[in-house]
């Protein structure tokens, strides 16, 4: 019996028939020296120096929860202006700074002397650290559950997740809190809540604080 295939006829498939057509061959000689190999196994073709590389994000760091390249803010509300932020601030201190006098006056830790010779340490470290203990446990606690602080409400202002727009975690407002307050109390006082602060004032693109910056966050308007 002839094994050769039968002549087209009806019903026969065509020519171009991938099934009957004969693979393609490449001329000696010819082609391309920069072709990409053949994957001898019928894949896609092979590059020879490795898998291709991803295209460049825009940010040299990599994502680093800061949007990965993109502009973190894209969908956000416009950033809280300077100014507005300040008076925030110095609204939560005036409410703060009441109920540590209170508070400094019943546990009998009040020590308003300058006289060196008249201060009693003990006392002075007592209410600063009572200080420290409410204003960060206060920041921590109204910006935790709606990412804003009775100043921040009444100016309409919130404190937001730079990366994402979310409201801050309690860790994220710690850190926040903790860079803010510890050297103003203990240390610094005015000095550094108007230099932490202030760098809003010159801050470009997020208008951060330095203690934003630690935390990396932002104040946005909530209006």
């Amino acid at each position: 019996m002839s094994t050769e295939p039968p002549p087209n006829g009806p019903g026969q498939p065509p020519e171009d028939d991938p099934f009957r057509k004969p693979p393609p061959t490449t001329p000696p000689g010819g082609g391309s020296p920069y072709d990409s190999p053949q994957d001898p196994y019928g894949g896609q073709p092979q590059n020879p120096y490795g898998a291709t590389p991803p295209p460049y994000s825009g940010d040299p760091y990599g994502s680093g929860g800061y949007g990965g390249g993109q502009d973190p803010l894209a969908g956000m509300p416009p950033l809280a202006d300077s100014g507005k932020r300040v008076l925030a601030r110095i609204i939560d201190i005036v409410l703060v700074s009441i109920v540590v006098g209170l508070l400094s006056w019943a546990f009998g830790i009040s020590e308003y002397e300058t006289d060196p010779d008249k201060i009693e340490y003990g006392k002075q470290f007592g209410q600063s650290l009572l200080a420290a203990v409410l204003y960060i446990g206060y920041d921590v606690f109204m910006t935790a559950k709606t990412g804003q602080t009775l100043g921040k409400k009444w100016l309409k202002l919130r404190v937001a997740n730079l990366d994402n727009g979310a409201t801050p975690s309690a860790q994220t407002n710690l850190i926040r809190a903790v860079v803010l307050w510890v050297p103003a109390v203990f240390c610094c006082a005015c000095i550094w809540t108007a230099i932490c602060g202030g760098w809003s004032f010159f801050d470009k693109p997020y208008k951060q604080g330095l203690h934003d910056k630690a935390a990396k966050t932002v104040v946005v308007s909530s209006a």
